[in-house]
């Protein structure tokens, strides 16, 4: 009877809907930075969770960082852990790994503080002094297994009143807090804490109206920052100029966050919406050079940021993160970096191609193609990418994807215009079929990308299977004929030993491993000996024997005295011609220059 009342009565109710279940919002993980003993490059870091469920919780530094490919154990800079609950009572931590630490019986609330060192200014470490905080993410704060989709929010306490905060993270209204949507954007965030000096400047119309903004942390003068940014504006709108758009920038701003001041290391560190810049010399010491790191870093914001390899999305913090198209995403970027700034007037054609030419040669004539092309050489980073090892490493392997993959672009690029298209188009079309919609590519992707631009998949394939699968090149010669430049060989009167040396005590120091097809190693000679004589004069200074086997031709024949290892040895020398070459105009090369040549040129390299 209890049954069927039950059934009756629910047919004469209304109809509901089923309750939907609500799904509330995890808390906000919380970060509060403090510098007290920032003298002795010390930071005080809390970290507090809430809402956890009852199991223990796993607390653990970064081993890997955003646009750096190797492992960085930031873990050694963290100590004088502790943990609290949410009523402050002390919590037991274990450890059982070198990378992180477990904190069980909490009440679902957890505070970890902690002790972190950072004195190593750059993209990948953390620097914190009197002058400033210079923060990479990863180095600096600890994350909890699990807890990555919570949002976050931070405040700097800054050790100066004077400290403003540049960061790309999301502003609250309170110029110390900041928020980030999640784990993977706040990782990615850099942040500089100084009385830096601040230049801004809109791009974009209407709706895709953006701020730049140029946070620079050094000791000029305001006019030495005022020419630095007028040269960065017009790098930023060549760009701009080049892709058609600039990326929907996350919160409406792009930020370079530049540090030129002594105590930090030189290095360029790309992100979503800002970028690392740092070089220990002042704007008018480097003679303003710093444009170039600028150049390769905003580039990046389209290329590698949006236009992405599949391998590094998302990216993972315990591991290394290899791909094998570091040779574009790299590369590219290296190659687009000059052109840019000579395509701005911010540098002249000579300058252009005195640097082009030496990229150029170094590729060519050294033989670490031999061992793999540019997908391999892209899969050693992690060998190579700031990594240490103690022991040494054979030089005469390894090319790095930056030049190799920038004399890639280039040989691409005049084959292009070629047939009538460029590298600018080919880049375009990644960035609409890739990087706009932010779909990671994979390398069959970029090969379907040049077949479509291109509209010749088989020229594609041919591209792809000799110049990337596998190390061949083309020949360089006609294609930088087409616009009235020429390969010049070194001067081949002059004898070459391919040996670099420097001052060293009771004699001349070997520099450099020389390459295997350079008489010094056909000699015997390796890095770290000591010359002690050539045909009987005596080696004590570096520029004498370089005056001495420049006196020489090729084919001639030295007596050298050497020490290696402890055990003085003798050799002959047998010098040969230098293989280095410059690319320059054909007007300095004294070859005439057709209009059609000079037309070229000037829609490659701009006026």
């Amino acid at each position: 009877m209890k049954t069927v009342f039950a059934t009756f009565t629910a047919m004469l109710m209304p109809f509901a809907p089923p309750a939907i279940a609500q799904t509330k919002a995890p808390a906000a993980t919380q970060y509060e930075i403090s510098f007290p003993n920032a003298i002795h490059h010390e930071a005080q870091v809390t970290a507090t969770w809430r809402d956890l469920g009852p199991a223990p919780l796993r607390v653990q530094m970064s081993r890997s960082s955003p646009g750096r490919y190797a492992i960085h154990e930031f873990a050694k800079n963290v100590y004088a852990l502790s943990a609290t609950d949410g009523r402050g009572r002390a919590l037991a931590v274990t450890r059982t790994d070198p990378y992180g630490w477990t904190v069980a019986g909490h009440d679902g609330t957890v505070t970890v503080t902690y002790t972190l060192f950072g004195d190593h200014g750059d993209g990948t470490y953390a620097q914190i002094d009197a002058t400033h905080a210079h923060l990479n993410m990863p180095a600096t704060f600890l994350w909890a297994a699990g807890q990555e989709k919570r949002p976050i929010r931070v405040r700097f306490v800054p050790f100066d009143t004077k400290w403003k905060v540049a960061t790309q993270l999301q502003p609250t209204g309170d110029r110390y807090t900041f928020a980030a949507p999640d784990f993977q954007y706040f990782m990615d965030s850099p942040t500089e804490l100084s009385d830096f000096d601040l230049r801004e400047w809109q791009v974009g119309e209407g709706a895709t109206r953006a701020t730049i903004r140029l946070a620079v942390h050094h000791d000029g003068t305001p006019a030495d920052l005022d020419r630095f940014a007028a040269s960065a504006r017009k790098v930023v709108a060549q760009q701009i100029a080049l892709w058609g758009e600039h990326p929907a920038y996350d919160f409406g701003t792009y930020t370079f966050i530049a540090d030129y001041m002594p105590q930090i290391s030189g290095d360029g560190m790309e992100h979503r919406n800002s970028t690392i810049i740092s070089q220990p010399r002042s704007f008018k010491a480097a003679k303003f050079s710093q444009i170039d790191t600028l150049s390769h870093e905003f580039f990046h914001s389209w290329n590698v940021e949006r236009i992405r390899p599949a391998e590094l999305e998302p990216f993972d913090f315990t591991r290394a993160n290899p791909t094998p198209s570091l040779w574009l995403a790299e590369g590219f970027t290296q190659y687009y970096g000059p052109l840019m700034i000579r395509r701005a007037g911010a540098s002249s054609v000579d300058d252009f191609l005195a640097q082009l030419g030496a990229t150029l040669s170094a590729l060519v004539t050294r033989p670490a193609r031999r061992y793999g092309g540019p997908e391999e050489m892209s899969l050693r980073a992690p060998f190579v990418d700031a990594a240490k090892a103690i022991d040494q490493v054979n030089p005469n392997i390894y090319v790095s994807y930056y030049p190799y993959g920038a004399m890639i672009a280039l040989a691409l690029d005049l084959q292009l215009r070629q047939r009538g298209s460029s590298l600018d188009a080919y880049m375009r079309q990644l960035w609409t079929t890739r990087g706009d919609p932010e779909r990671a590519y994979t390398p069959a992707d970029l090969e379907q990308a040049l077949g479509a631009v291109t509209r010749d998949p088989a020229f594609a394939k041919a591209f792809f299977d000799a110049s990337v699968h596998a190390s061949g090149l083309p020949d360089y010669a006609p294609l930088l004929a087409q616009a009235g430049l020429v390969l010049r060989p070194a001067d081949a009167t002059r004898g070459w030993a391919g040996m670099t040396t420097v001052a060293g005590d009771g004699g001349v120091i070997v520099a450099y491993s020389p390459w295997p097809t350079a008489p010094a190693y056909e000699a015997g000679l390796e890095r770290g000996d000591t010359i002690l004589s050539l045909d009987g004069m005596v080696a004590t200074d570096p520029a004498a024997v370089s005056a001495m086997l420049a006196a020489h031709r090729p084919g001639d024949t030295i007596a050298l005295r050497y020490r290696q290892r402890g055990v003085e040895r003798q050799t002959t020398l047998r010098l040969a011609i230098d293989p280095a070459f410059g690319v320059v105009r054909g007007e300095t090369a004294g070859v005439a220059v057709t209009p059609a040549q000079m037309a070229f040129r000037t829609r490659w390299l701009g006026r």
